[in-house]
């Protein structure tokens, strides 16, 4: 029985990912790697075990691997951005639709969710022209959040759902971190983020309550929270140079969450009276091995309960933002408990992101 009691609430009609054309072991980045900093990196044999220790098997990436041993200029790169992001957008989408029998006029709202590349009109406005969507579609273009943009882009797109039970809100996300790629930043961040990113495209529509929803199982939306922590801005984010996006984040992350997630976690829950043992499904952002280990041992989780998240990290790398929608939607279509879940991503700022969902598999 639910000791969390609600009204009916927006839920989850469908969601889809992009498999690049460009999956590439994680190996042979390893050697593209070794290859590339060698020169102006004395150290990079004694760095190279930072791929092996990702546990990462292959890289989800938006062009081959030979295109990024060239250089390219960031408005070279932005306009990649753009055309890609779009193309895969779009295809996302149309198979989002497809998925939940919706028409494309039906579409109300539209959050769009990227930290990657630039554009003005933003990517929400390209796609409703391309896909010649409803001109009276709300926009919500969402730039900055990082790895945390899945979960909260996730969150609003429910809160549109539960003020409006006639909605239907689409999200798309993307992160093409692959392209940010600095060729001529030898430093120990680029050589990191080298090891870990990838790239990545998700979209999903929610419902209002109003709207019949035509999927066999229910993903449900209950409740959301935000937290942003003072003074740690400095942990994660880009620094804007003249070339580009040159990636910030601090080693101290795993050691930060590990300190801080348990109380956030159990606060958040305690709010509608559920505890941690309550949790049925996780669905987490995979920032990497060893944030899992502290997810796993600050929430004494047991070995299975971020098998979905581990699966996505080992099979596609860390795409920031859409990653943590890989990972539902393994849930989505393979399965899951009967039961609470809650999503969690972390974020620049520094700062976290949760929704509380009810999961529950259909009877018919």
């Amino acid at each position: 029985m639910l000791k969390y009691k609600t009204k009916t609430m927006p839920s989850l009609a469908a969601i889809s990912k992009i498999d690049f054309p460009f999956k590439v072991d994680q190996q042979e980045v390893k050697n593209y790697a070794k290859e590339f900093f060698s020169a102006s990196f004395p150290q990079v044999d004694r760095m190279l075990s930072a791929f092996d220790n990702t546990e990462i098997k292959t890289r989800n990436l938006c062009k081959p691997l030979h295109y990024y041993s060239s250089l390219h200029s960031f408005e070279e790169q932005n306009k990649e951005f753009i055309q890609i992001a779009l193309d895969y957008s779009v295809k996302a989408v149309e198979e989002c639709l497809a998925s939940a029998q919706i028409k494309k006029e039906e579409i109300t709202d539209l959050i769009f969710v990227s930290t990657t590349g630039l554009s003005t009109p933003s990517l929400d406005a390209l796609i409703i022209n391309k896909m010649r969507l409803n001109q009276y579609i709300s926009r919500i273009p969402i730039f900055g959040l990082g790895c945390g943009g899945g979960v909260s882009g996730f969150s609003k797109a429910n809160i549109l759902a539960k003020a409006n039970p006639d909605a239907v809100v689409l999200l798309v996300s993307v992160e093409l971190c692959s392209l940010t790629f600095l060729r001529n930043d030898f430093s120990k961040s680029n050589f990191i983020g080298s090891s870990l990113f990838a790239d990545g495209v998700s979209a999903c529509i929610i419902t209002g309550d109003n709207r019949i929803n035509k999927t066999k199982n229910q993903i449900t939306f209950l409740a959301t929270q935000s937290k942003l922590y003072y003074d740690t801005l400095d942990i994660m984010g880009w620094e804007f140079l003249g070339s580009g996006f040159k990636v910030v984040f601090s080693q101290n992350i795993p050691a930060f969450i590990a300190k801080n997630v348990r109380s956030d976690v159990t606060c958040f829950l305690a709010k509608y009276k559920l505890t941690l043992s309550d949790i049925k499904n996780f669905i987490f952002h995979p920032g990497g091995k060893k944030v899992l280990t502290a997810y796993e041992e600050a929430l004494f989780m047991n070995e299975t309960s971020l098998k979905n998240t581990r699966e996505v990290m080992v099979n596609y790398g860390n795409m920031s933002s859409p990653t943590v929608l890989y990972v539902m939607e393994k849930f989505f279509t393979e399965g899951y408990e009967d039961g609470y879940g809650l999503m969690l991503s972390v974020g620049p700022g520094f700062s976290t992101e949760m929704v509380l969902l009810q999961m529950k598999k259909s009877k018919i």
